[in-house]
């Protein structure tokens, strides 16, 4: 199988494409780094670009047998209104470029990743993937990136999108963020705790990209998540017992919001989603539990 990724080289998709090459597929990547950690492998093409803008780039696309789209601009910072635009643009833009450079009627699979921040902030309410989307500014993102995505049906794609929680591995990725203040005893909760956290192991979510790819008939959204969601205190709590460091210095959400601004209110919005399309279609989750995810990771 030949497949092309974008935004490859980011945590994620560095990740997936030592995976695919174990496999022995074909993986064609993009990013916009001068250099990629694979480069050199067999089977292993890399391609420096920013694919928000066209050009000769998309004709590597027309080759593919499948394509899966990670491209965006990292969240975790601060959003002026200028880095919302980045956010939005090196999402929809890449995307959109991504279905122009289709041929139609042609038979390949787009993967194409989204979020769970779709749903906005929604308190307790079990989120399935036919739940309404949220009206806030990473929702309104989410929607549009779908929508850009889903046009690839018209051109005969299959379409499956990834609305991923947090996505925790070895390595990089939000756990390396949340590690140090636990390390140095002081790791606990945001604000109250008691939204939810939808996390996913990086394992599970490459499995289940391949599963994906594999599954003829699987199309539409995809909530990306570990089936048992937890709230953030027990995240905090769970994580530092694997630590074995303590977990109560709360960040109070004043202050989150006021240090990181608008981008702070998005850590603390809850979505307890539910993935149990992903089960349905015959997916098994390695790491279902939050407590075996993380010794595994960490031991």
């Amino acid at each position: 199988m030949k497949i092309f990724i974008t935004g490859a080289t980011g945590f994620v998709g560095t990740y997936l494409s030592g995976r695919y090459l174990e496999k022995g597929w074909h993986v064609q990547a993009t990013g916009t780094s001068p250099e990629h950690a694979l480069s050199g492998r067999e089977n292993f093409e890399y391609i420096s670009v920013d694919t928000t803008e066209k050009g000769e780039w998309q004709l590597a696309v027309k080759d593919a047998d499948a394509i899966v789209n990670l491209a965006g601009r990292n969240i975790f910072n601060f959003w002026t209104q200028d880095y919302k635009s980045r956010i939005y643009d090196s999402r929809i833009l890449t995307t959109r470029n991504l279905v122009d450079a289709l041929d139609p009627g042609r038979d390949v699979t787009l993967l194409s990743a989204s979020a769970a921040g779709y749903y906005g902030s929604r308190g307790d309410d079990v989120l399935a993937e036919s739940a309404s989307p949220g009206d806030d500014f990473l929702a309104r993102v989410c929607v549009d990136w779908e929508a850009e995505a889903l046009k690839a049906g018209q051109k005969g794609a299959r379409v499956a999108l990834m609305r991923f929680g947090v996505v925790m591995g070895k390595g990089g990725g939000a756990l390396a963020k949340m590690m140090p203040a636990f390390k140095f005893f002081m790791g606990g909760p945001l604000g109250s705790g008691m939204h939810w956290f939808p996390w996913l192991h990086l394992d599970d979510l490459t499995a289940a990209t391949i599963f994906l790819l594999q599954k003829e008939n699987a199309d539409g959204a995809f909530n990306f998540c570990a089936p048992n969601a937890v709230r953030y205190r027990e995240f905090s709590r769970t994580l530092g017992q694997v630590l074995h460091r303590p977990s109560f210095m709360k960040t109070p959400a004043f202050l989150l919001k006021l240090i990181t601004g608008e981008m702070g209110a998005a850590m603390l919005s809850s979505q307890r989603t539910d993935s149990g399309k992903l089960k349905e279609a015959g997916f098994s989750f390695r790491y279902p539990t939050l407590d075996g995810a993380l010794r595994e990771i960490i031991r």
